[in-house]
């Protein structure tokens, strides 16, 4: 479990643990020395994310943007509070989950999963409803004084999407692939929406050039990580 409150990935780029190297949220400092922040973890995160920003002279006043890389509460939990508590007008997501967003309700689990199928007949597992400021797609580049490439990675769920920080040459991963306790793996087939698709659109995260590769869920990767990352693709068929 990291006791860091904030981890430095790159030029203007970092990672928040927000529940040990277990959940992270990541924050970008713009030109203009405002913060865009990415994810932000389950509901009780927020203090956590506060305490990361607070650790590089940042506050949550300073967020005008907030992204999500997916509709899971896990990652959705505390975006209420923090759009409360920042300047940012509302979430940024890919338009396939900004539904679940407005709803608060986490995509649906794998139905062909056993476990997938009883977690979509029980109660709960939602977040506060969040109002949507921005629907992402595939491929834009959102300038925020360095640029970040929307890569959509859909099967973790509908939306899901990874994020290319282009000048600090920065992977965040979202939920496609996890680095728990330092070891490439797949998501839990059962939180996906489609654990096949998943499989299937992770393998595009092969085709990017970048230096570090940042997890939701692990820690992240800063030495041959793009070969890191092509060698678990290429040992891991896109259909399981």
């Amino acid at each position: 479990m990291s006791a860091t409150p904030i981890v430095p990935l790159g030029r203007q780029i970092y990672r928040i643990p927000t529940l040990g190297n277990f959940i992270n949220s990541f924050a970008i400092i713009d030109d203009d020395d405002s913060v865009t922040l990415i994810d932000c973890g389950l509901k009780r995160a927020p203090g956590t994310i506060v305490r990361g920003l607070a650790a590089i002279g940042k506050s949550p006043q300073d967020v005008t943007r907030i992204l999500l890389t997916h509709a899971h509460a896990d990652h959705a939990g505390g975006a209420a509070i923090l759009v409360r508590d920042s300047a940012a007008m509302g979430i940024d997501v890919h338009r396939d989950d900004a539904p679940f967003i407005r709803a608060g309700s986490s995509a649906p689990a794998d139905a062909t999963t056993r476990l997938g199928a009883l977690v979509n007949r029980l109660p709960g597992g939602g977040f506060e409803p969040v109002k949507v400021a921005r629907e992402l797609t595939d491929g834009e580049v959102i300038d925020i004084g360095s640029e970040l490439e929307v890569i959509h990675t859909p099967g973790h769920t509908p939306g899901h999407i990874s994020l290319l920080h282009r000048d600090s040459g920065v992977l965040i991963t979202g939920d496609s692939i996890w680095n728990m306790r330092s070891r490439i793996t797949w998501p839990i087939a059962a939180m996906c929406t489609s654990y096949r698709q998943n499989a299937h659109t992770a393998h595009v995260l092969a085709e990017f050039n970048y230096t570090t590769a940042a997890f939701t869920h692990g820690p992240e990767i800063s030495s041959q990580a793009r070969e890191a990352v092509r060698g678990f693709l290429q040992r891991n068929p896109k259909f399981p």
